[in-house]
């Protein structure tokens, strides 16, 4: 990570940040519920395609998140999303934002804020991104066997989804902390 935060004086801190995107919409999945032995509980299924994009961050170390809820996942919803991170980093520590390489995080018109390096991952290695669990606990706890009504239900469920998740005192950490990402911390 030496290369990724050469710029950096060494007495800066660093604060690690995972970043993801995710889709939420009407076409939502399904997951697994109790009932009673014998019984097929139901569960709504909705056909149409209204959607928006979470474009999440956390700090594990920080216990702290900060998302965007978008209408498209392209380069200047990114770049929306690079300047709240930016503003999230403690003050006087340097942010490394790690995430994966899809289009709009390479995108040539971005403009990385100065107290933010990226680092991408490797391709196909989704376990590498703690968000990618973030994505998996609001889907289970927030916004699974939901049926939205209109594109702003989506944008509120979304909404409310990351700011329970916010509240929940220490979750972030507990469901983001990786040993290799804190050693040396």
């Amino acid at each position: 990570m030496s290369d990724v935060v050469d710029d950096v004086p060494d007495t800066t801190p660093i604060e690690i940040w995972f970043q993801d995107e995710a889709r939420v919409g009407q076409k939502n999945g399904q997951i697994y519920q109790w009932a009673k032995k014998g019984s097929r509980p139901r569960q709504p299924k909705d056909q149409r395609y209204a959607s928006c994009y979470i474009f999440g961050a956390v700090c594990a170390a920080r216990d702290k998140g900060v998302a965007v809820v978008m209408p498209y996942a392209d380069s200047q919803a990114m770049q929306h999303h690079l300047d709240e991170i930016s503003q999230s980093v403690a003050v006087g520590a340097h942010g490394v934002v790690t995430m994966d390489g899809a289009g709009w995080h390479k995108a040539h018109d971005l403009v990385i804020p100065d107290n933010l390096s990226i680092l991408f991952i490797p391709p196909y290695s989704p376990e590498l991104n703690p968000v990618e669990n973030i994505w998996q606990f609001l889907r289970q706890n927030y916004l699974s066997n939901c049926v939205f009504e209109t594109y702003e239900a989506i944008v509120d469920a979304c909404c409310e989804a990351w700011n329970k998740l916010l509240q929940e005192t220490n979750r972030i950490h507990s469901i983001t902390t990786r040993q290799w990402a804190v050693n040396g911390q």
